[in-house]
């Protein structure tokens, strides 16, 4: 049985829900959280990408414990905890519904898990607050799945997808902060452009950004619409039209990119000397501030010139395992089409 710990009171952030995975326990996981509810969940959660290689690297690890900071529907943790008896989870999601998924999915393997109802952002906090369950023991390794999961675009009332219409919401924890339609209606004009450019979307960002305002939509099937309208057909590339602009949102709404920054920083800090940090990013800017985070790590930041040699005191934190990301093999692509934009990168932890 599954059960969550009501007694929990973290000490640095104002709510964290705890759900204890253990085989003695009896207690319902929540009124409204049924076990039907649990099987959706589950059964409707993405095939973990570069599944083999993720296992192969945290296998290798010594004992202790894996922060899996994007926790979704627990299929990664669960392929490290079948093959790494040695290892302990310690996941982090903020969506409710991949957090009851995670619960199924990894409810066999009892008290080597601890799921925690918080952002990667927090992920130092998150640690510190349950030394409980780490009790002394090294953070070896630290995965983050970035983006959005198959079931979020699949499940439409959540707003992330254009496949079905729909409010236009697209938060990644539906119960807390402003909608994506919320934010339209306070963004300015010129700064939507902004933010659509950095997503990729060039071209007709000032165009798309001044329809999609003049016409404030409330559904995905508005906000497509007035996407459409913005860039002619024979502009179009391959894709559907409004692809960067719902990216470009989803973004936006869930502090994506600084949620990365301060998280992949955070990761670095709780991580033990020879523990490894893994990223799996779906798009070119999500790849570009990974990598530019870890090239600043490994360099310390020093911009010195290479023939002087570095005399600023720069401090490397990690070493990099390669210059360029890991893709998906054609196998597994041919197996999820998911994997096909998947990139990951890896880097070790060094004594300073």
């Amino acid at each position: 049985m599954i059960g969550v710990d009501q007694q929990y009171r973290p000490r640095t952030m104002r709510s964290l829900a705890i759900v204890k995975l253990g085989r003695e326990s009896s207690s319902a996981i929540s009124s409204h959280q049924t076990i039907e509810r649990l099987q959706m969940a589950q059964d409707n959660y993405h095939q973990p990408v570069l599944e083999h290689e993720i296992v192969e690297l945290f296998s290798s690890l010594p004992a202790g414990v894996i922060v899996d900071a994007t926790l979704g529907g627990g299929g990664h943790g669960a392929a490290i905890l079948a093959n790494a008896p040695h290892l302990r989870v310690l996941g982090i999601d903020r969506d409710p519904e991949a957090r009851i998924a995670a619960a199924q999915t990894l409810s066999r393997f009892a008290d080597r898990v601890l799921i925690v109802d918080s952002t990667f952002a927090q992920l130092l906090d998150v640690v510190e607050s349950n030394d409980d369950f780490v009790h002394g023991d090294p953070i070896v390794g630290v995965l983050m799945d970035l983006g959005v999961s198959s079931h979020q675009l699949d499940e439409s009332s959540r707003g992330f997808s254009f496949r079905a219409d729909a409010p236009l919401d697209m938060r990644m924890d539906p119960t807390k902060g402003e909608t994506a339609a919320e934010f339209l209606t306070h963004v300015d004009q010129h700064e939507f452009a902004r933010i659509l450019r950095a997503n990729g979307e060039t071209r007709f960002a000032g165009s798309i950004a001044k329809i999609v305002i003049e016409r404030q939509p409330k559904t995905t099937a508005e906000l497509t619409e007035a996407v459409e309208r913005a860039v002619p057909m024979a502009a179009r590339r391959r894709g559907h039209v409004a692809t960067r602009v719902f990216q470009a949102l989803r973004i936006e709404v869930n502090a994506e990119e600084e949620q990365l920054a301060t998280g992949l920083s955070a990761a670095l800090d709780v991580l033990s000397v020879g523990g490894v940090v893994a990223v799996i990013s779906y798009h070119s800017g999500e790849d570009r501030v990974v990598k530019s985070l870890l090239h600043e790590a490994e360099t310390g930041g020093c911009r010195c010139p290479v023939e002087l040699g570095c005399v600023c005191g720069a401090i490397q934190r990690v070493k990099v395992f390669k210059a360029s990301a890991q893709l998906a093999s054609s196998h597994e692509i041919e197996g999820n089409p998911r994997a096909r934009s998947a990139r990951l990168r890896i880097a070790r932890k060094v004594a300073p």
